[in-house]
């Protein structure tokens, strides 16, 4: 859930006929009015890139990568279930019945 994390950087990638200072100004907007979901120590957090050219069928597309402390959950998550298998020794016969 992104909301319990913060963004470090994203990206934001469009494609179609948009004029690069209404997306340079849209992306200024999102940071301003959504501050409390980026770290405030990285500075222009978010880059932009624009392609003129439309996907085909479609006269414009946008794609939206962020990189966000809220991964964690995730991690931490797997690591359970990780430690709670590896304490069964579950499926460990696979690895030492090839030798490691």
């Amino acid at each position: 859930d992104f909301r319990n994390g913060r963004y470090l950087t994203c990206s934001a990638i469009f494609r179609g006929k948009v004029a690069m200072k209404e997306v340079e100004d849209q992306m200024r907007n999102v940071q301003n009015k959504n501050s409390t979901y980026f770290v405030e120590w990285i500075p222009n957090n978010i880059q932009t890139a624009l392609c003129a050219i439309p996907p085909r069928g479609l006269k414009m597309s946008s794609t939206f990568i962020g990189n966000s402390t809220s991964i964690q959950e995730l991690f931490k998550r797997v690591g359970e279930q990780f430690t709670a298998m590896f304490r069964r020794k579950a499926f460990l016969h696979w690895y030492t019945g090839e030798g490691m």
